[in-house]
């Protein structure tokens, strides 16, 4: 089991519903991610052990550390939740969704809705942390739900025992559409005394690296920024905000045989989405996008990417 170490700063692949599976995980994780997390997992559904949230939590064999994102709003269910948990190895950290503003998931008291209620956020970190045979327990927070009062929520969660927190620069009420507000992130980071995470709206190396140093954050996570640009975590972890096609071509390619690998013939289909956003910029785009949505076959598939993307 490994622990993350802060002795620079990490670079985290956020969850994102849909898109952070196991194939792009492995990718992403292959060409520079230090953490991936899992998409979030209702704590209900782990402590029913249903069939679709098992095939959730199986994980790549690079993806080492590995975190696994649960929400919920019960003691009693989160403590049920970790316990299967407890059983899965190749996890080494499970983080509470403290962030997630979906009326779905806010409806239900999980997400941002724990932001409404600190102490019961509390006893669930402390449930997380004493029933959890993993090495480290997080927590994806926002600055607030309708306002923000993201200081004492944050030394609430370090009090809590939290071992690092990742902060979404933005209130509920914000959804994705406020301007993501650094300074909060960077009030939080003098604040406590536990890594911060830096996170929303990190498109490019070069906003990378302006939000890390401005907020000193001990790293930065990146959700919607790298799908369609997975070769952000590559440039981070080089250096270079130069990326050479042959390295855009390589992901992309192995990023299409992990979804075969992992999903079959059913893959095809669900690389569409991916190729839409892969090509957009390229000249041809849309004539690329009219083809794969009439291709079947996987090697055909697969050399069409092949020769559009080299």
């Amino acid at each position: 089991m490994q622990k993350l170490a802060f002795d620079q700063p990490i670079y985290v692949l956020a969850p994102l519903a849909g898109f952070t599976d196991l194939p792009f995980r492995s990718v992403v994780k292959h060409f520079g991610a230090d953490l991936t997390v899992s998409e979030m997992i209702s704590s209900n559904a782990l402590a029913h052990s249903s069939k679709k949230t098992k095939q959730m939590l199986i994980k790549s064999n690079n993806e080492d550390p590995y975190s696994v994102q649960i929400a919920g709003a019960s003691t009693e269910v989160i403590k049920e939740a970790v316990s299967v948990l407890n059983e899965i190895d190749g996890i080494d950290i499970i983080d509470l969704n403290c962030g997630c503003p979906v009326p779905k998931v806010v409806g239900h008291g999980s997400g941002s809705s724990l932001l409404l209620n600190l102490p019961l956020m509390s006893d669930i970190i402390k449930t997380i942390k004493n029933t959890s045979n993993k090495s480290m327990t997080s927590v994806k927070m926002r600055l607030g739900f309708e306002e923000k009062n993201h200081i004492e929520i944050a030394k609430t969660i370090e009090d809590s025992g939290a071992d690092f927190i990742a902060v979404h620069g933005r209130t509920r009420a914000d959804k994705f559409k406020a301007e993501v507000d650094y300074c909060a992130i960077k009030e939080i980071k003098k604040a406590v005394g536990i890594p911060v995470i830096a996170n929303g709206d990190i498109d490019s190396f070069e906003k990378a690296n302006r939000v890390l140093d401005y907020t000193e954050a001990d790293g930065v996570m990146i959700g919607r920024g790298a799908v369609g640009s997975p070769w952000i975590f590559h440039q981070l972890k080089s250096g270079s905000k130069d990326i050479d096609n042959s390295i855009k071509h390589r992901i992309i390619l192995e990023h299409f045989d992990n979804m075969i690998e992992f999903y079959g013939e059913h893959g095809v289909n669900l690389f569409r989405k991916h190729t839409h956003v892969y090509s957009k910029g390229y000249s041809g785009a849309s004539a690329l996008r009219d083809k794969v949505n009439k291709i079947t076959d996987i090697a055909e598939y697969r050399d069409v990417l092949d020769n559009f993307f080299k």
